[in-house]
């Protein structure tokens, strides 16, 4: 995945050509090793179970910075609040929409959601690249005021990292290409975009069809605060794996396709899920639990087209202190 997101880059840099189909072709290839990287090292790497190393895991969750994107913002996230309170509203940031996109239920609805169905897509394409120039900054500012960062040195440490980090990303992978190939500057950033938008496109996909779907559930706190599942319960319930047989597509999306069994255990490899999950839904059956599954990945993605859908036609569903 390192190789297939690098040498394009690198021919484009160092090899002289002049066709602009191949410009794109090349900047695409190397977006699909974005998400590669993103799913099958990257995120395994910042939950501790790509390597029994530390180190390891350390160094490559740096691959994410490679990628324009920041570690640290991540690892708050998606390993605190998504992994802690998955589908609930206001705190998994998965679901933590902007105005035109609704994935929860107990999102506030206006008139764009009817046909969020038809244009989420597109705004899937541009998520990366929210990420790479402002997402990150919102979100660590918004992480630092919510005390999940201990003080104001280590927010400024981090705020001036995150912006080195983005200088050397945004130095290889677009300024140089301006600078080394012989391409106009506006064609480079245009390639640049359609990089970025298969990658967002891809992931988006990945992680939307675990959790937006009809078969999730987006469960709510009681009049004390608390859950009324367990962890490994609520897990089973919010969330769903597609394409459970396909080795070929668990190998590119990083062990995805397991979506269940990644939740449950984070810390285990993602080599491992697809030998662990009978015994997963076996226990699930045993305990009455559900375990959810789509059969591939188009049924998983027609799923969550459903599911776009409804959350756009269904009104606004009461929070858990107005049910008595």
């Amino acid at each position: 995945m390192l190789l297939l997101y690098l040498a394009p880059l690198l021919i484009i840099l160092f090899v002289p050509f002049d066709s602009v189909w191949l410009l794109f072709l090349l900047f695409i290839i190397s977006g699909l090793g974005m998400a590669g990287i993103g799913m099958g090292i990257m995120h395994d790497a910042n939950h501790g179970s790509y390597s029994k190393k530390q180190w390891v895991n350390k160094l490559m969750g740096y691959t994410i910075n490679l990628l324009g994107a920041n570690d640290k913002v991540w690892r708050l996230q998606h390993n605190v609040l998504h992994h802690t309170y998955t589908n609930i509203e206001e705190h998994d940031d998965d679901i933590n929409a902007p105005f035109f996109l609704r994935f929860s239920p107990h999102a506030k609805k206006n008139f764009l959601h009817r046909f969020q169905h038809y244009y989420a897509w597109f705004f899937y394409g541009l998520s990366t690249l929210s990420w790479i120039t402002v997402k990150d900054f919102v979100r660590y500012k918004r992480y630092f005021n919510m005390g999940l960062i201990q003080d104001r040195k280590t927010y400024t440490d981090g705020v001036l990292k995150m912006i080195l980090w983005k200088v050397v990303y945004f130095s290889f992978a677009l300024v140089l290409p301006m600078v080394l190939s012989d391409f106009s500057p506006w064609l480079i950033l245009l390639a640049f975009v359609a990089m970025h938008f298969v990658t967002g496109l891809t992931i988006t996909l990945i992680f939307q069809t675990a959790h937006v779907v009809p078969n999730a559930d987006f469960p709510l706190p009681n009049e004390e605060g608390q859950m009324e599942s367990e962890r490994f319960a609520h897990q089973l319930q919010t969330t769903c794996n597609f394409a459970p047989k396909s080795a070929v597509l668990s190998w590119l999306v990083g062990g995805l396709t397991h979506q269940v069994e990644h939740h449950l255990f984070p810390n285990i490899s993602h080599v491992h899920y697809r030998k662990i999950a009978p015994i997963v839904k076996r226990t699930a059956e045993e305990f009455g639990l559900p375990y959810h599954s789509n059969g591939s990945l188009v049924s998983a993605v027609i799923q969550h087209f459903k599911m776009l859908r409804d959350l756009g036609r269904m009104e606004l569903q009461p929070v858990a202190a107005d049910k008595k």
